[in-house]
């Protein structure tokens, strides 16, 4: 939970007291953060300070496993691939979702039956409920094998993907969508929703 901070001396990237999103190694559930040059980008207007949280940590975790790991080109120049996502409608998935479609994918995602339409909306070309016993297979409604996986959720040995993958599998059109907000006082009950492991996009601790 990385929050949108107001930078005090920027001249440089002309942003002097604009908002800005960081990525910090600990310390971000503050009212008061030093936060590095390099891991520090300025924030648009139209993005406001609870979607820019979800950013650094959730949204780059999902970048980077679809282009470094599964070798997608999210211009979509590349090879069409069969991608899975799990979990989602969690932090991490839905971003994966999104970004995945950027790219020339045909996306089945796991999700619990109350968010198959939320993730629809999203893109994903097949979603089923994880609880079913096709969700607990992994297995494409359509029968389509996987190029690779990004696994958003826990509880699943890698075994299980297995016999879903291929022969050769491996392991502003994106939007933040903010499951709920705590004040920070009430830190600890956001962090108990986020360990719960039920909601539906981004938790944010607000100041």
């Amino acid at each position: 939970m990385k929050m949108a901070r107001k930078l005090m001396n920027a001249v440089q990237y002309n942003c002097y007291g604009g908002g800005v999103a960081s990525l910090k190694g600990g310390g971000g559930l503050s009212e008061l953060a030093v936060a590095s040059e390099t891991m520090t980008v300025p924030r648009p207007p139209e993005v406001s300070a609870a979607e820019a949280t979800g950013l650094p940590i959730a949204a780059h975790t999902a970048h980077v496993s679809l282009t470094q790991q599964a070798g997608i080109k999210l211009n979509g120049t590349g090879p069409k691939k069969n991608i899975l996502i799990t979990a989602a409608s969690g932090g991490v998935g839905h971003y994966a979702v999104q970004l995945a479609k950027l790219g020339n994918t045909h996306v089945m995602a796991t999700c619990g039956a109350h968010n198959l339409n939320f993730v629809k909306s999203l893109g994903a070309d097949e979603v089923i409920d994880y609880k079913t016993p096709e969700g607990e297979a992994l297995k494409s409604p359509s029968g389509k094998k996987y190029d690779a996986v990004v696994h958003c959720a826990k509880g699943f040995p890698w075994s299980t993907f297995e016999p879903c993958l291929t022969a050769n599998g491996k392991e502003r059109k994106l939007k933040t969508v903010i499951d709920s907000k705590y004040p920070l006082s009430k830190a600890e009950k956001a962090w108990a929703k986020m360990m719960d492991g039920h909601a539906t996009g981004k938790i944010i601790v607000v100041f």
